[in-house]
């Protein structure tokens, strides 16, 4: 009612019998769940039309395989010294990082390119359990991204082995995508025990690059002073201790 169609439209809508809707009932149902952009955003992505679902299809079809960072956005990451970044593309791979974050999450620079994924890593590695203050809701929110990601590319190959490979190998997956959770990544802070250094707390910025929106370079900065001494420690720590780069 609060939407404007009748109850009969929306169930088909909701089970899946009505292959598209207008952009203005979209915003309707939207407006009347109270949903927010990323889940508006979600639902229009469910309710493409065929021929949008074709091209998008394409689109997938086309850009399945392993994305490339720019050469000159890898000069930025890695000139960061004082900051931990890292570029996360489709499927949560790490397409890159530099020295300190490495340090503080895991050597994502020294693992197989295979084994570069963020999500993976939070749901398969004890050592991700122990450093996380509140690991659950960030591996969580990681998930709701991936959410986001499936809802745009349906018919891509590789999301949808990844999606199987974690929910057989992860309970915790499992539970989590069947909520359906919208994340957008913008900004936040995350609160770190550092097994180095100790207890930590992050600021973050999530910024899509201008070419590729399926990439988005996280930039990690030290919430207060005692953070910033505590960075700067990991950062020396890590010089003596950091492995070969296999880039």
């Amino acid at each position: 009612m609060l939407a404007g169609v009748s109850a009969d439209y929306y169930t088909r809508l909701e089970q899946g019998r009505l292959t598209s809707a207008s952009e203005g009932v979209i915003a309707s149902i939207a407006e009347a769940l109270r949903l927010s952009e990323p889940e508006t955003a979600y639902l229009r992505n469910l309710l493409r039309r065929p021929d949008e679902r074709s091209q998008r299809a394409g689109a997938a079809a086309a850009t399945a395989g392993h994305q490339r960072v720019r050469p000159g956005i890898m000069r930025l990451v890695d000139s960061f010294t004082d900051r931990a970044v890292f570029v996360l593309g489709r499927r949560s791979e790490v397409l890159a990082s530099n020295a300190l974050l490495d340090a503080l999450l895991t050597p994502f620079n020294s693992k197989p390119r295979a084994q570069r994924n963020l999500l993976r890593w939070l749901l398969t590695d004890p050592a991700a359990r122990d450093l996380y203050v509140d690991r659950a809701q960030v591996t969580s929110e990681v998930v709701g991204v991936l959410r986001a990601e499936a809802a745009r590319h349906p018919t891509d190959p590789l999301l949808q082995d990844y999606i199987a490979e974690l929910s057989a190998v992860s309970a915790e997956f499992r539970t989590w995508w069947a909520e359906h959770t919208i994340v957008e990544r913008t900004a936040g802070t995350k609160r770190f025990n550092h097994p180095a250094v100790g207890h930590l707390t992050i600021d973050y910025e999530a910024l899509t690059m201008p070419d590729d929106p399926e990439q988005v370079l996280f930039v990690y900065t030290a919430h207060s002073p005692r953070d910033e001494d505590a960075l700067r420690i990991l950062a020396s720590w890590q010089q003596t201790t950091a492995p070969t780069n296999s880039r």
